[in-house]
């Protein structure tokens, strides 16, 4: 299909040039629906008035709805626009940000989706369905032990898992750490479960909070039913997980004061696994936890690294100067434009 809209755009450019615009149109439309026409052109850049005649048209169509509240996509819309998005995105250029943001990072690939994760709440939809697609992809035959972090991105992508079972494959899903004292839902033990549940995997447990005094550390280690799982953690030939901003990673850790000023003084822009990273990607902090740390990755063979938006630009940046070649980057089209912007490959 792409191969014949190129000879289309040979032939008939402003073809093109118009079915790129209204596919933006009724994807910002879906992304924000219900919203209004001052929103919308706002949000693309493009006047009122050449909007409006986009949208009249697209409301003659069938495509679109206008109502008090703003506009949204009708059935036969949103049928549409999930009809054309996958070549569109290509079409697009997705795929050559993909390889220009792989190539910068040096990992095995980026998988780069439509949109701004900050702004369109359903881009984190589509980290799931790309999670999803990857898993099913990249696990091997046999038992598999599936490690999870926790966080708000993680709880969303969740959602979107379907079964990875098998005859022939079997998932543990485990977590990768402790709670950090967050809200229950977004704590790894949760999120991994509910990945478990939706993949039709299995789940275990870790009943310990992340960070604790170094006796009670040790009291703990002697508990059978912790160390088993602490030895399934280790075991684990998959980690999906986030990347987050230091200074918010900070406060969900509920770190004293004394340690975000240590921070703000080391630049660190970006946090995970327990190490704080500066713009340049070293290590300036790492908090004592249980689980998997950073060292660990090396010998795991899959891992997914999840993460948008253009304010986690840098972030993203700094951890992946440390992520192991074998990672597989799934983010938005937002945080990889401001992380290429400048660069020439």
């Amino acid at each position: 299909m792409l191969d014949e809209l190129k000879l289309i755009e040979a032939v008939a450019p402003d073809i093109m040039d118009v079915l790129q615009e209204r596919y933006k149109i009724l994807r910002n439309i879906y992304w924000m629906q219900p919203i209004g026409r001052r929103s919308l052109s706002e949000s693309m850049g493009m006047t009122e008035r050449v909007l409006r005649t986009e949208t009249d048209l697209l409301k003659q169509l069938e495509l679109i709805n206008a109502s008090k509240s703003g506009m949204t996509l009708t059935k036969k819309g949103e049928e549409v626009y999930q009809s054309l998005e996958g070549f569109m995105d290509q079409l697009l250029g997705m795929h050559q940000i993909e390889m220009k943001l792989s190539e910068y990072f040096g990992n095995q690939r980026c998988i780069v989706v439509s949109g701004n994760s900050e702004q369109q709440p359903k881009v984190a939809d589509a980290f799931g369905e790309a999670l999803d697609e990857s898993l099913n992809l990249l696990l091997p035959e046999g038992d598999n032990i599936i490690a999870v972090m926790g966080g708000t991105t993680m709880a969303i992508v969740a959602e979107q898992l379907t079964s990875l079972e098998n005859s022939k494959r079997h998932n543990l899903f485990v977590p990768a750490r402790g709670g950090i004292g967050e809200a229950i839902t977004v704590q790894a033990n949760s999120v991994s479960a509910r990945m478990a549940t939706k993949a039709n995997g299995k789940h275990r447990a870790l009943y310990v909070p992340e960070q604790l005094s170094l006796a009670t550390y040790n009291s703990l280690l002697n508990e059978p039913s912790i160390q088993e799982v602490l030895n399934l953690i280790s075991q684990a030939n998959c980690v999906i997980h986030s990347i987050g901003r230091a200074l918010h990673m900070a406060a969900r850790r509920k770190m004293n004061e004394e340690e975000l000023l240590m921070l703000k003084q080391a630049n660190a822009v970006a946090e995970s696994f327990g190490y704080f990273f500066n713009e340049k990607g070293e290590v300036v902090y790492k908090v004592p936890r249980i689980g998997i740390e950073l060292k660990d990755l090396a010998k795991v063979p899959i891992i997914l690294a999840v993460a948008g938006g253009k304010a986690k630009a840098k972030a993203i940046r700094a951890y992946m100067n440390n992520a192991p070649k074998q990672t597989w980057l799934i983010t938005d089209e937002a945080a990889a434009n401001e992380i290429l912007k400048g660069v020439s490959l």
